[in-house]
C-alpha cells in the first residue's frame, strides 16, 4: 500500500479507501485516506519548513532537488506507467506523451530556468527632495502552497504545480485526485527516498474526505491555492480562500471550439477533430468538445468526422493500438449519458455513438449535429467523448458563437488562408489556440484561460512568476 508524505516521514493513516480501475471496474489498490488532523499537520510542516529551514533562499539546493526528482521519475517510469493505465485508464500511447514521459520534463526545464530567471530587477534610481535612492525589487517566494489537483492527468497536473512552486522557493501541500491517488503517492514516496528535499518542503496527501480539501483552501498557514479542476469547484475555492485573502491559482473548466473555415483542409481538419475528442475518452479540460462548420459544408464534414468516430478503437488501455480508453468511473458515464440522451430529446441528432460499453466504464465516441449553440450540450463542460457540431454563416458568426460561452480555455482554426485563420484565432478570447494543427502546449508555454477558465497561468516563465512575490527595497544613497 502507498503512504502519504507529511514532514518527511511516510505516513499510515490506518484507514483505506478503494481505487478502481476504469477499465474493468475492478480495484488496483487501496489508497490511504487521510483525515482533517493529517491535513492540519501537513500544513503545520510546510509552514515550518518555510519559515525556519534554508529551503525559500538556497538556489542551488532547489536546483539540485529538482534534477533528483526528474531522476527519480525516469528511473520508476515503467513503474508510473502502469499506475497511470491502472487507475486514470490512459491508452499506452498517452503514457509516452501527456500522461507521463512529458511531465517529467517539467523539472529540468524549471530547474533551468532557476539558474537564468532573475530574481532580482534594478529599478532606476530616484530622486525625492534632492536625495537620490538606489531602488530594486526582490522576488520572493510566496510562502506554504496548497496544490490540489484533477483525475485527468494526475502526473501532469502534480507536476506543473509542484516543479514551479519549489523552483521559486515555495513549501507545498500537495492534494491527491481521489479517483486518481496512486500515481501522486508515488511521487511523494519518491523525494522522501530519492532527492534531498527537506522535511515538511514537500506533503502529499489523498483522501476521500472533502474536509480535507476544505481545510487546505482555508487553513490560514496556507498563503497560496493552485488548483486544477472544475468551475463550479473553482468558485467554492475562491470564497474558501476569501477570508484570509490567499492568491489562488484556477485552471478550470472549457467549452473549446474548433472552427472549420470554408477554404480548410476538411480532411484534415475532421481527423483532427475527431481524435481530438477522443483523447482520454475526452476527460481533457482543453478538448475542442464544439466543432464549428461552415453551413454550405455541413453534411460533408459531419459525414467525414463521422466516419473517423465510428472506427476508433475502444477497448484496453494496455493495449498499443487501443486509441481510447474509459471514462473514470460509473458517475461520469451517466453523467455523460445523461446530458447526450438530454440534447437528442431537446432536437439534436445523434450521427453516432451514445452507447454504453461493459465492462469498465467505457462510452463509444459521439457525434451530435443540429446542436443548438445556447443548449446544455454546448454550454456545459461534459468530459466525455461526445462532439457537438453547430453550423455557421461566416468568419463573424463562428467567433460569435466560439465566444457564446462562460469558458474561455482553448480552441483551434483551420483554413488554408493562414492570414485569415489567424486572425479568426485572434479573435477568440480563449488563453490557447492551435491554427492548423499548431502544437501550442508545452514546458514554456503559459497555459490557463480567460472568463471563468481560471485565473493566471500554469507552466513556462509566467508559471514560474505565479509563485513569486514582489518586494520593492529602496536605499538612500550616500
Amino acid at each position: 500500500m502507498k503512504h502519504l508524505l507529511i514532514d518527511g516521514q511516510l505516513v499510515d493513516p490506518g484507514r483505506t479507501f478503494p481505487t478502481i480501475n476504469p477499465a474493468t471496474g475492478e480495484l488496483v489498490e487501496l489508497a490511504p485516506d487521510a483525515t482533517v488532523e493529517h491535513a492540519e499537520a501537513a500544513v503545520l510542516a510546510a509552514r515550518r519548513a518555510f519559515d525556519t529551514t534554508s529551503w525559500s533562499t538556497d538556489v542551488e539546493l532547489r536546483i539540485r532537488c529538482l534534477h533528483q526528482l526528474s531522476d527519480a521519475l525516469t528511473k520508476h517510469k515503467e513503474e508510473l506507467r502502469e499506475l497511470t493505465i491502472a487507475e486514470a485508464g490512459h491508452t499506452y500511447n498517452l503514457t509516452n506523451g501527456p500522461a507521463v514521459e512529458n511531465p517529467i520534463a517539467l523539472l529540468p526545464y524549471y530547474a533551468s530556468l532557476l539558474e537564468s530567471h532573475p530574481l532580482r530587477e534594478d529599478l532606476p534610481d530616484a530622486e525625492v527632495r534632492g536625495q537620490r535612492h538606489r531602488r530594486w525589487v526582490e522576488k520572493e517566494p510566496a510562502g506554504v502552497v496548497s496544490a490540489i489537483i484533477a483525475y485527468n492527468y494526475p502526473t501532469q497536473l502534480a507536476l506543473a504545480k509542484l516543479a514551479p512552486a519549489l523552483a521559486a522557493g515555495c513549501t507545498v501541500v500537495l492534494k491527491a485526485a481521489p479517483d486518481t491517488p496512486l500515481q501522486t503517492l508515488l511521487l511523494g514516496e519518491l523525494i522522501a527516498s530519492e532527492t534531498e528535499i527537506p522535511p515538511g518542503v514537500v506533503n502529499v496527501l489523498a483522501s476521500s474526505e472533502v474536509s480535507v480539501g476544505e481545510v487546505l483552501t482555508s487553513h490560514p498557514d496556507v498563503d497560496m491555492i493552485t488548483f486544477t479542476g472544475s468551475t463550479p469547484v473553482g468558485r467554492r475555492i475562491m470564497e474558501a480562500a476569501s477570508g484570509t485573502i490567499k492568491r489562488v491559482f484556477l485552471e478550470l473548466g472549457g467549452k473549446s471550439a474548433l472552427i472549420v473555415l470554408d477554404d480548410a483542409d476538411f480532411d484534415l481538419a475532421s481527423m483532427v477533430a475527431a481524435m481530438t475528442i477522443c483523447s482520454h475518452a475526452g476527460q481533457g479540460c482543453a478538448i475542442t468538445s464544439r466543432l464549428l462548420v461552415p453551413r454550405s459544408h455541413h453534411d460533408e464534414i459531419v459525414g467525414k468526422v463521422a466516419a473517423i468516430m465510428a472506427a476508433v478503437k475502444v477497448g484496453d488501455p494496455k493495449d498499443p493500438e487501443t486509441a481510447m480508453g474509459p471514462l473514470i468511473s460509473e458517475k461520469q458515464r451517466d453523467k455523460v449519458d445523461g446530458m447526450v440522451q438530454r440534447a437528442i430529446a431537446a432536437g439534436a441528432t445523434l450521427v453516432t455513438g451514445g452507447e454504453r460499453i461493459d465492462p469498465g466504464f467505457f462510452y463509444t465516441p459521439t457525434l451530435l449535429t443540429g446542436v443548438d449553440p445556447d443548449s446544455e450540450v454546448a454550454q456545459e463542460e461534459l468530459f466525455g467523448p461526445v462532439l457537438a457540431v453547430i453550423a455557421f454563416d461566416d468568419d463573424d458568426d463562428a467567433v460569435r458563437i466560439a465566444n457564446d460561452s462562460i469558458f474561455g480555455l482553448s480552441g483551434a482554426v483551420y483554413g488554408q488562408d493562414e492570414e485569415r485563420a489567424i486572425s479568426v484565432a485572434k479573435r477568440i478570447r480563449t488563453g490557447t489556440v492551435g491554427v492548423n494543427g499548431g502544437a501550442w502546449f508545452g514546458p514554456d508555454a503559459p497555459f490557463g484561460g480567460y472568463k471563468q477558465s481560471g485565473i493566471g497561468r500554469e507552466m513556462g516563465i509566467t508559471g514560474l512568476e505565479e509563485f513569486l512575490e514582489r518586494k520593492t527595497i529602496a536605499v538612500p544613497i550616500r
